[in-house]
This record gives structure tokens, sequence and C-alpha cells, in this order.
């Protein structure tokens, strides 16, 4: 047993149930702070009296059971189990503590209906390693010790045996979902045909997993040399060369840096097909919240923004703090200063000009963002600074005289900050 905290993920099913009582039969276990946290996704009428059963099952056994709400968001593309999911991690990296172990109840079964998911999604080596038995997770670490010797069966024995109480939650029997799908219909079935289906599951995914592993360190060095730290791109063409085996797992990563989710396989081919558009093209793809674009031969990502309204604008701005259509935020440098006029805030609506202080001639704002290479996907969303109807300064990138005036007057440029 590791010498570190422990920390039990408990829903109150059988599963974890076992994991959570076994342990705390454990002086050694106890001696480490054995606790347990429970996530209230909020999604059932009952979850409220799972959380009140969990922590007076943990009374019972003399543990700590801290209760985390979590609020389940889903992104466009995304279904509700995999926004719980994802709260519920992210919960869970937020509440361990510093060198704490959470221990999941995933067991042999988990493992070989994870692993038939990722085959059915035609997912690589990685999707068809299934789980990790160990990973970092917040400031410390997760650990399934069940994932490879430990079949459902034996945990309901064990629950049985010892006449625990566990919570039923009816969702675990909805055949709609596709793991449940797996585990009541299909894995039975293959069980009756070929019995030891899930001895040979698990083999393959042990091996895709090393092979996985070995790809990793391939494809982490490919990443250092195609990343480019300040814009957060990639290089298309040199990702475009890489074997499949490299390329996805770099992409995934890429994204998965971001805060973004990865792409089907449809989305994948699009993107490979995309990577060869003409120069002065700049395709874009959406998936699931994420957006990705294809502009002077790298790949943007980003959060995939709201709809922006191009009749956007508010008056009587003088340099305090203002949120943005797309999420950024435009204010002074100094957060007291104030502009001596008030100005007004849009954004374009096409044929815009500015004479920047010191050129003798006006210029077309979409010469000067294709001369300093803004992206697109910011230019559409760059706000515009006015004076009556006299346009005196491009977000912080270009001021007329009169608009130098007023930021000189006010002792503080201003300072854009795109949305992601």
């Amino acid at each position: 047993m590791p010498e570190a905290a422990l920390c039990v993920a408990f829903s109150g099913g059988p599963d974890s149930t076992a994991l959570l009582h076994a342990l705390a039969q454990r002086p050694a276990a106890r001696a480490r702070g054995l606790r347990a946290l429970h996530i209230d996704h909020g999604l059932h009428a009952d979850s409220a009296a799972w959380a009140e059963h969990c922590r007076q099952f943990c009374a019972g056994l003399g543990l700590e059971c801290e209760v985390l709400r979590v609020q389940v968001e889903t992104q466009r593309g995304e279904g509700v189990e995999a926004a719980a999911r994802h709260a519920r991690y992210t919960a869970f990296a937020a509440h361990l503590h510093a060198g704490e172990i959470l221990l999941l109840a995933h067991h042999r079964d988990d493992q070989a209906e994870t692993v038939l998911l990722k085959l059915l999604r035609g997912a690589g080596p990685e999707g068809l390693g299934g789980m990790r038995e160990r990973r970092p997770l917040g400031r410390g670490e997760l650990w399934r010790p069940l994932l490879h010797d430990i079949t459902r069966e034996q945990l309901r024995d064990y629950v049985a045996t010892h006449r625990l109480p566990c919570i039923d939650d009816p969702s675990n029997a909805d055949t709609r979902l596709a793991r449940n799908r797996l585990r009541h219909d299909i894995l039975p079935r293959l069980a009756t045909h070929w019995p030891q289906a899930v001895d040979s599951i698990l083999h393959s995914a042990a091996l895709s997993r090393a092979a996985a592993d070995a790809l990793r360190v391939q494809w982490l060095d490919a990443f250092a040399s195609l990343h480019d730290e300040d814009t957060g791109s990639l290089d298309a063409a040199g990702w475009l060369t890489l074997a499949p085996a490299l390329r996805e797992p770099l992409l995934d990563h890429w994204l998965h840096t971001r805060g973004l989710s990865a792409p089907t396989t449809a989305q994948r081919a699009q993107i490979e097909r995309q990577c060869a558009a003409a120069a002065g093209q700049s395709p874009c793809i959406r998936w699931g919240g994420t957006e990705l674009h294809i502009w002077k031969g790298r790949l943007w990502a980003r959060a995939l923004p709201p709809p922006i309204d191009p009749d956007w604008e508010t008056t009587g701005w003088r340099g305090e703090p203002l949120a943005l259509p797309d999420g950024g935020h435009l204010a002074l440098r100094d957060a007291a200063a104030r502009l001596p006029v008030p100005l007004t805030v849009r954004l374009r609506r096409g044929g815009e000009r500015i004479r920047p202080a010191g050129d003798a001639h006006t210029r077309e704002l979409r010469d000067l963002f294709q001369q300093a290479a803004l992206p697109p996907w910011q230019r559409i969303a760059c706000p515009l600074l006015y004076e009556g109807e006299e346009l005196v300064a491009v977000a912080d990138r270009w001021a007329s005289a009169r608009g130098r005036q007023l930021f000189d007057d006010a002792g503080r440029l201003p300072c854009w900050q795109p949305g992601s």
C-alpha cells in the first residue's frame, strides 16, 4: 500500500462501497488519513439523498466524507455523460490534498467495456490501451487498484457477504447508453461464445498501452518542434507529414493542453484535407465547443466563441474594463486612468479607414490587419474606438493623431485582450 494519504472516489454504488469498506478495515489505510469524496452532479431527483447516504455510510465507518456539488454544463456536441465526467474529474483534481492519492473502483469488466467503446469509436493505441492504472491528478495522483485483478462479480459478492447498503442508480440499467448496452447485452453474449473474452480484451489493451507509451516519446519530441509557445499554434505541414500513429495523439495532446475536446475520426480527416488548402484561404473546422483554424500554414485552436452581433456597440467608454462580445476585454493599462472624453466602441462593419499618427494617408483596416498578420477570427471582434463618427483607434494596434492625444492626456495606452 502506498505511503501517501488515501482518498476514495465514493459514489455509494457497489464497486466504490466495496473498495471503501475494504480499505477501512486496514489500520494502515486509516493511519494515512483515509477519507471519501462524493460528487453530487444534481442530475437525479435523488442526488441529495444519495449524498446523505454516503455521509451516513462513512460516518458508520468513522471516516470523513466530503460532498462536492458540481454544475454539469454540456458543450455543443457533447453528451451529458461526458459533461458529467469532466465536471467530476475537475472537482476531484481541485479537492485532492498535496500528495494525496485518489482511488477509483474501476475493475476488469469496466476496463473491457472501455476498450470496446474505444474500438467502436475508431481509437488508436492510446484509446485501445483503456484506462490508465495511475496518472497525475491535481496536486496528487489517481490510482485504480482493482483495474487488473478484480471483477464486478467479486465486488458484488463482497458487498453481499458484508451486507453493505448501496445506492442503486437507475441510469446504470438504461441500455440506451452505450456503456450499459455493452455491459448488459454485448459482453454477456461475447462471454457465452468466448468465455475468455474479457481476458483477451485486457491482454490486447495491455499491448496497446505499451505501444502507446512507446509512441508517446516520439510524438512528444515532434510536438516540441512543431508547437510555437508564443502563439500556441502548430506547424500544419510538419504535423501532416507524421505517421497517423503519431499525428492523432499529438493533435489530441495539443487540444487537451488548451482545454479543448478531441475531434471525431471524420473531423480529423477534414482537418487533414484542409491542411492542403491554397494559400490565402483560412479554413475553419468546428466540433463540440472547439474551433480549429488553418491559417498561414499553422493550426490554431480555441474554444468556440458565442455568436457575435456585428452591430454591437457601447457608448460612454472612458477606459474602464470592458467585456467584448467574443469574451475578450478592453481597458486602459492603468485601471484608474480615464480618457478626457467618452468614446464609442463598436466592431467592424466594413470599409473602415484610419490615418495612423505619423502617416501621410488614411489606410483601410483590411490592409492594416493583413500587414500585421492579425488572425481573421480576431479581426471580426477587434474593438474600434470612435469619437463621434471619427475612428480614433483600432484596439491597441493603431491610433490616429487625435487618438494618440487622448491616450497621452489619459497617461495610459489601451490594452486589448482578444477572446480565447
